[in-house]
């Protein structure tokens, strides 16, 4: 035999069936541990392998029959040493996987249950690359997160016996879609056959009658059952054997199994009981319930297939003057699009050429279409209307809009609850739990002098009515629902935890222009104190405001423009200043607007500019002071009217139990004034960005779970601090990194509106679990006790994970 040491490794733990060794060269290096698993995973005698690059140990279970240890050895040695002259180790090694950090989320099919799930899960956190992972059972999703490409992931996932399937673009999720449509018609097919087989050997069950040759056609039924419409589930229990793994399959077939198996002999045995019926049932039952489930959790996911639905399969593109209809994924940035009347536009663009009118409800939530002329950005999935034209494309694939908001709400609907934990816990635990209660229910009947046949079927019954799906799919299945119908209202939800949490908000803090307000101001009133001409002070003004975001300097900007000031006025070294206004320089003059704290802050008095601006403050109108060369030169009065449904919208929350704070930058009268219109309980007044922050933080140290809705600008600060951070903004706003919602089209009620469905979202929740904890805590022991056969065990398991995802599609009602 080789010696237990060698320059390559060093053998340091070795039983009959399982080698452990640690090897100088891949300390430290993934990437080579990786490969030297994947080469011994090939060898059908290796059962499984774990490698740990920080000691750079490997450890092989292996099947000492077909591979001696002196082979396996000779095989290590072998492949490290290929490995030695094709990886250069850790300190000059620049392979992507160990490069830089990625996140990559593909779908995962042939998943039948959570345990598969939990499975998938734990072999990618095994892998040292992988820093975070998350396998949703319901969304049929994995995410990962680490050092590792999509590629390595796809092929970790397929060596368990599952298919990965890529879905960074809308074609590819589309393509998954179509999988799914697929897999729920061989579902229904597999029901049909399987029933067409065990509804008569279920008739010649119950006539328990003793013939061979009625036997015979039993035994042949159940044997066609088997090898047909459950094969699959006896070849996954195989293939997880081998990896010395089980789910839900395992204990199916272990139970359909010991019932065939132990039948086989009565066909040469008149006198003994057979269970082919059993067998037979067990696996129509099983199969019509994962065909139940299947169609459900379709239901559950209608939202994001209609969104998915939204991109065209084709494009028109122009060429050299002619029109080629082409697949959308082989449209590029820069191709030259053609848009009909009444069809969606393919992709991301600015208008060519032509003019038409677009539904963008998709992005803005209005219901009005909008008028798109050259130069005009659109988005694809947007409905054109009667015109025609042609779009420059400026954004294809996984980087359009439509795409980010299919990420969005999958990332959101794949994401794993806190709540969630306990329910993994067990789960995790389940399948060996159950087939140690199983053992112990056959050995218990046994020790009390029951027959092997009585002894044989309370154990199946316990093996099958035991059901983790249930336990795995009460929150996955809930999400789905809620967040789908989230983003039917225009409310895309970033992440899960973000729905758990806006449960329970205690308070939410509004931002108000913009936000309350409709943010479309316009100037009411006008005064000027200068010695300039009122269009020469407003061509200076608005030569400033044009180059600032704000809401009231549109304001300012499209008054001048109305009252005709010319636009040849230049103003240069512009600096906005988030809650107080705006510096610039016209020629060597300093230039401030803003509020009157502004001014103060640069040293400039507004006595003669105090009354009519407490005046206008009172009206509810906000005052813009001006100031020119360190004198006060004009007063603006700016009014915005509070957006329709602003009232409903802080009642509902109101009636939620919500605590309502407006903060703002604006002065007390006016900020009083719109609390007023809408029933805000509380008003603060004259804060910056850094007050806002400060104002969640002091609520939060309250014991307040806070909210924060804003326009995600200025307010970005207090909305990544907040517990839910609430963006006022369009579809296109989704990679607001600062939200962890965004409302489309700026509907305050849609904020009440998501805290409420949140609430239904959890308790729907809560209810799943119960069922499901409380399904298998009563369930198990009336198996093991004799009151239940294998064909009524069956059944009760296969109805179980049904009730769950039906009782999540509730959510669907409201």
């Amino acid at each position: 035999m080789r010696p237990l040491a060698t320059p390559r490794y060093t053998v340091v733990h070795r039983l009959r069936r399982r080698l452990r060794i640690v090897s100088p060269q891949l300390v430290g290096n993934p990437e080579s541990c990786y490969l030297l698993e994947i080469l011994l995973r090939k060898r059908a005698e290796v059962r499984a392998v774990r490698a740990v690059p920080e000691i750079g140990s490997v450890a092989v279970h292996y099947d000492p029959e077909g591979l001696p240890v002196a082979r396996l050895l000779a095989v290590l040695d072998l492949l490290l040493g290929n490995l030695a002259g094709q990886t250069r180790g850790p300190a000059t090694q620049a392979a992507p996987a160990v490069g830089t950090a990625q996140q990559c989320e593909i779908a995962v099919e042939g998943m039948t249950c959570a345990s598969c799930a939990l499975l998938i899960e734990m072999k990618l956190k095994r892998d040292p690359r992988v820093t975070q992972a998350s396998v949703n059972y319901a969304a049929g999703t994995a995410s990962v997160a680490g050092r590792i490409d999509r590629a390595e992931v796809s092929a970790l996932v397929a060596g368990l016996g599952y298919s990965p399937r890529a879905m960074d673009t809308l074609a590819q999720r589309r393509l998954v879609v179509e999988r799914e449509r697929e897999r729920l018609a061989l579902a229904k097919r597999r029901v049909r056959d399987a029933a067409l087989l065990a509804v008569p050997v279920a008739a010649l069950g119950m006539l328990m009658h003793r013939s061979p040759l009625l036997r015979l056609l039993e035994f042949a039924l159940t044997t066609a059952t088997l090898v047909g419409p459950g094969a699959e589930i006896f070849g996954k229990a195989y293939r997880l054997a081998r990896q010395r793994a089980a789910n839900m399959d395992s204990l199916i077939a272990l139970g359909a199994g010991a019932a065939y198996l132990y039948s086989v002999p009565g066909l040469f045995r008149p006198r003994n009981h057979v269970y082919f019926e059993a067998a037979a049932s067990i696996l129509a039952f099983v199969l019509l319930g994962r065909y139940w489930e299947e169609k459900a959790k379709g239901r559950a996911s209608e939202a994001i297939r209609k969104l998915i639905e939204l991109q065209p399969d084709t494009a028109t593109l122009v060429h050299d003057g002619r029109e080629v209809t082409v697949a959308i994924d082989e449209v590029k940035v820069g191709d030259l699009l053609r848009v009909r009347p009444g069809e969606r536009i393919p992709a991301d663009g600015t208008v060519a050429e032509g003019a038409s009118a677009v539904d963008e409800a998709l992005v803005t939530g209005e219901s009005l279409p909008v008028a798109k002329r050259p130069g005009d950005r659109v988005t694809g999935g947007c409905l054109n209307g009667l015109g025609s034209f042609t779009l420059r494309v400026t954004a294809t694939g996984a980087d359009t809009v439509l795409a980010g908001i299919v990420h969005l709400v999958d990332h959101a609907q794949g994401a794993k609850l806190p709540v969630q934990k306990l329910a993994d816990r067990i789960s995790a635990r389940f399948v060996p739990a159950v087939g140690g209660i199983a053992a112990l229910t056959f050995a218990g009947w046994r020790l009390a002098g029951h027959p092997l046949a009585c002894a044989l079927s309370p154990a199946v019954a316990v093996l099958l009515i035991a059901c983790p799906c249930a336990l795995g799919l009460a929150t996955p299945t809930a999400i789905m629902v809620g967040t789908g119908q989230a983003a039917r209202r225009g409310i895309y939800i970033r992440h899960g935890e973000a729905l758990e949490t806006a449960a329970r908000l205690t308070t939410v803090v509004f931002d108000k222009t913009g936000t309350i307000t409709e943010g479309k101001p316009v100037v009411t009133d006008f005064i000027n104190l200068s010695s300039l001409a009122d269009l020469d002070l407003l061509g200076i003004v608005s030569a400033a405001e044009r180059q600032s975001e704000h809401f009231l300097g549109h304001a300012i900007v499209a008054y001048g423009r109305a009252r005709g000031a010319v636009e040849g006025w230049t103003a240069d070294a512009f600096e906005a200043v988030p809650g107080r206004g705006v510096r610039a320089r016209h020629g060597n003059a300093p230039l401030l607007v803003g509020n009157q704290a502004w001014l103060a802050d640069n040293g400039v008095a507004t006595d003669g500019l105090t009354e009519p601006a407490e005046t206008w403050a009172g009206q509810g109108k906000t005052p813009v002071f001006v100031a020119l060369a360190g004198r006060p030169a004009a007063l603006f009065a700016v009014a915005d009217q509070p957006r329709p449904g602003a009232r409903e919208a802080v009642a509902l929350l109101h009636r939620l139990g919500i605590t309502t704070v407006m903060a703002t930058g604006d002065v007390e009268a006016a900020a009083r004034h719109v609390a007023a219109q809408v029933g805000i309980d509380r008003v603060i007044a004259r804060a910056t960005p850094a007050d806002k922050l400060t104002i969640v933080r002091d609520l939060q140290a309250g014991g307040q779970l806070v909210g924060m809705i804003g326009d995600g600008i200025n307010d970005a600060p207090a909305l990544a601090a907040a517990d839910v951070g609430f963006a006022i903004g369009s579809g296109a706003d989704i990679a607001l990194e600062t939200a962890d919602v965004t409302l489309v089209g700026g509907d305050l009620a849609r904020a009440a509106a998501a805290v409420e469905l949140s609430r239904r979202t959890m308790a729907i929740i809560r209810q799943n679990l119960f069922w499901a904890l409380g399904y298998n805590v009563v369930a198990i022991p009336v198996a093991a006790a004799g009151r239940l056969t294998p064909m009524l065990a069956s059944a009760a398991m296969a109805m179980s994970s049904v009730s769950v995802v039906t009782n999540s599609l509730r959510l669907q009602r409201h």
